[in-house]
């Protein structure tokens, strides 16, 4: 209880520190990084993610790799003024269908529309892969979480934002109100995520598992 609480603290602090509008540095190393990068489906609504942050978070694209260069996606920002045109057209949590994630008052209030310039191929979906974990890393990076999210009305997206390109995931962005933990299995174990007295698990398999 005291390792969660002190991480807990550590997450208001980092988080106050990126909302004073100063520039954070982080010590925080990759191993780090990608551990706290779990898919987020509850959210502090108190904390409002600024347009700035949104912009810190997109800027990433700037800088990874893309298949061929082709640099091909395309970033729509949506602040918590926007944040009711996505809300009815997203779904999260599939494997959980019993507690319609998010709950009440948990809802994101920012988002990134990942969109396309070209029409869906294998290197557009390496660069959306690429992309999206990077961007995911830099906002755990400012104390924020998110989640890529690819149930969700593309149709209705589209119109809503009267986007130029074709949608093809959306990242939901802001401050984790969850406990996520990593749990390791073996394989052929059960993959899919649970929760248990109000914490979400996430299996993953060992090294030894992965490795051919």
């Amino acid at each position: 209880m005291a390792d969660n609480y002190l991480d807990k603290k550590l997450e208001d602090y980092k988080a106050r520190s990126t909302a004073s509008g100063g520039v954070r540095k982080t010590a925080s190393s990759l191993n780090n990084l990608l551990i706290k990068n779990r898919s987020c489906r509850g959210y502090d609504s108190s904390f409002i993610v600024r347009d700035d942050q949104l912009r810190s978070i997109i800027d990433v694209n700037t800088k990874i790799p893309s298949a061929r260069n082709a640099q091909v996606l395309r970033f729509r920002p949506v602040n918590s003024s926007e944040a009711a045109k996505v809300l009815p057209n997203i779904r999260l949590g599939g494997a959980l269908p019993e507690l319609s994630l998010p709950l009440p008052g948990t809802e994101p209030n920012a988002f990134i529309i990942v969109c396309t310039t070209m029409p869906e191929s294998k290197n557009v979906y390496i660069d959306l892969g690429i992309s999206a974990q990077s961007m995911l890393l830099r906002a755990v990076e400012m104390g924020l979480a998110g989640i890529c999210i690819g149930a969700f009305d593309k149709e209705c997206i589209k119109r809503e934002f009267s986007l130029p390109h074709e949608p093809l995931m959306i990242l939901a962005i802001g401050r984790s109100c969850e406990d996520i933990r990593i749990v390791e299995i073996r394989e052929g174990e059960q993959q899919k995520y649970y929760r248990k007295d109000g914490v979400h698990y996430v299996p993953k398999l060992r090294l030894d598992d992965i490795i051919i």
